[in-house]
């Protein structure tokens, strides 16, 4: 089946098979390889995308599914050479140890600084609650999205740049 969607503000249609996840579809066919595949329960986060800017776990999700709806991946975060706060937080306050968790952490708080631009550290904690770590804590994820907050991206910064798939 052809499957139509938008890609880190990129219109794409391609071919699925109507059981495809859409975490498969984005790695497999889209070639997105920062959405990764951890449990294959839907426990641990680590394949969250955003689908019209809500966190969804796309091990959970069929490809069809997300026809017509438009989809944001980790790589889909910065604005061209530009990193989101998000990124930038996660590097200036050491978010991420072994990586496999990061692209889910961040778009969840992406998604919750969208929501809530000034969240506190119960809200941040939350916010990632569905998301497993085993390496760092949580500590360090926690002060990146802070950092994050304190520190948004200005018009200027992401005025005209376009976002690729």
């Amino acid at each position: 089946m052809q499957i139509s969607m938008t890609v880190n503000g990129k219109d794409i249609t391609e071919e699925a098979e109507p059981r495809v996840l859409l975490v498969h579809f984005i790695r497999d066919v889209l070639r997105l390889t920062g959405s990764h595949r951890g449990c294959d329960t839907s426990n641990c986060g680590t394949c969250v995308v955003l689908m019209d800017g809500q966190p969804v776990k796309s091990c959970t999700v069929l490809a069809a599914m997300a026809d017509g709806h438009s989809i944001t991946t980790v790589e889909g975060l910065a604005s061209g050479a530009t990193l989101d706060p998000v990124q930038q937080g996660f590097m200036e306050e050491h978010g991420l140890q072994c990586g496999f968790c990061t692209p889910g952490m961040m778009l969840k708080a992406r998604a919750l600084l969208d929501n809530n631009p000034h969240p506190d550290e119960g809200e941040i904690r939350e916010a990632i609650s569905g998301q497993m770590c085993r390496c760092t804590g949580y500590a360090t994820i926690v002060r990146s999205v802070q950092w994050a907050a304190q520190h948004p991206a200005t018009q200027e910064e992401t005025a005209g740049e376009e976002v690729t798939a």
